[in-house]
């Protein structure tokens, strides 16, 4: 087996220069990715009403405004939960620095970092840093909120033009393979279309599934604003592994600071449990798990790799990318091996042939 050493340098310089494309212009790229993704979504609803004669602009329009409703809608129903439970956190607010207080004492205790640490001194010395760092904390929420919006105005312009010039851009892309592949080529990006629509649709299914399920397990156990709670944490667990673990957090620290209880934030904790057990190892793998197929090692990988480039977003937006990309490398020969490393079939396929080889020893 020879190894050429030019066509490594090639693959790893390519990397690296991918890696920098991906850093240095995140701030169109993700809005980009994102209009992309929607786009998928809002493509069936736009070719349906261009098929009713209404004009391509406006059905793009009418589907992004569609949307705009929705998720405002969405607000409006959580934002009065909002405004409650931001009061009350101003309320709760010596009750979580006092709790904070007392297990770092016990922890000093058993395990001493710091001599004659005293509860008061502690106490007021978070008082004071929490004081301290709200006035950073507000600026940097009004520089993120700028950001956010000015990300949301051109996530939502690249959607409108993607979605009037989508058979343009498909066919510009498409001339780019010789004229034998060109229908080739178009089935890839009716294909990868496919997957990230199947994922989107897929989530939102999880979301309300999961956030219906929360917040009726919340209401039952007697949670305060058990649908916010109940539909945050389904939302973050968009952010696979982390997010779930974060939306389980906030509801179970809420209700130990209002209740003063043990065995409440235990239920708490107890249905998150349950909740993501069954979500993972029977919903997921139905709803979202059959548009992916892709294995565990791609979407740790995936996951880790978006983080570092993107932050949450790219945490969000590199498991579909890893279906995408195995789709495309399934039509090149050449990358035929990337695609067999990114998904799950060449591994489900040697589960197959063990659990045969096993019954054939079984019956001998």
């Amino acid at each position: 087996m020879n190894l050429s050493f030019q066509k490594l340098f090639y693959v790893i310089a390519t990397v690296f220069a991918l890696f920098a494309i991906l850093v240095l212009a995140k701030s169109i790229l993700i809005p980009l990715s994102v209009a992309l993704l929607i786009s998928f979504i809002l493509y069936p609803f736009v070719k349906k009403l261009e098929s009713w004669g209404v004009n391509k602009a406006f059905a793009a329009f009418l589907s992004i405004f569609t949307v705009f409703l929705i998720v405002g809608g969405v607000i409006f129903f959580f934002s009065t939960q909002i405004i409650k439970l931001s009061v009350e956190f101003s309320n709760f607010q010596d009750s979580i620095l006092l709790s904070f207080t007392d297990i770092t004492l016990y922890i000093n205790k058993n395990v001493p970092f710091i001599q004659d640490l005293e509860k008061n001194e502690l106490f007021e010395w978070l008082k004071n840093w929490l004081t301290e760092s709200t006035g950073a904390l507000v600026s940097k929420s009004i520089s993120d909120t700028t950001a956010f919006l000015a990300g949301l105005l051109a996530t939502t312009v690249f959607t409108f033009l993607i979605l009037i010039y989508r058979k343009g851009l498909t066919s510009g892309f498409a001339e780019f393979a010789s004229e034998d592949n060109r229908a080739k080529v178009l089935k890839m990006f009716k294909s990868v279309q496919q997957v990230g629509q199947k994922y989107l649709l897929g989530m939102v299914l999880l979301v309300i599934v999961i956030g219906l399920t929360n917040s009726i397990g919340l209401w039952i156990i007697g949670i305060d604003n058990p649908f916010l709670f109940g539909f945050l944490g389904a939302t973050l667990s968009i952010i696979p592994y982390i997010g779930t673990v974060l939306g389980a957090i906030i509801p179970i620290v809420y209700a130990f600071v209002s209740t003063n209880s043990v065995w409440m934030p235990m239920a708490v904790a107890i249905l998150f449990w349950a909740v993501q057990l069954v979500t993972d190892n029977f919903l997921t793998p139905k709803i979202v798990g059959s548009s992916l197929r892709i294995n565990a090692l791609t979407a740790i990988l995936s996951l880790i790799v978006g983080a570092v480039v993107w932050g949450v977003a790219g945490m969000i937006l590199f498991l579909p990318f890893a279906a995408m990309l195995k789709v495309v490398c399934e039509e090149f020969e050449a990358l035929k091996p990337v695609a067999l490393l990114i998904g799950n079939q060449n591994y489900q396929e040697n589960e197959e042939k063990e659990s045969s080889v096993h019954k054939w020893f079984k019956k001998a």
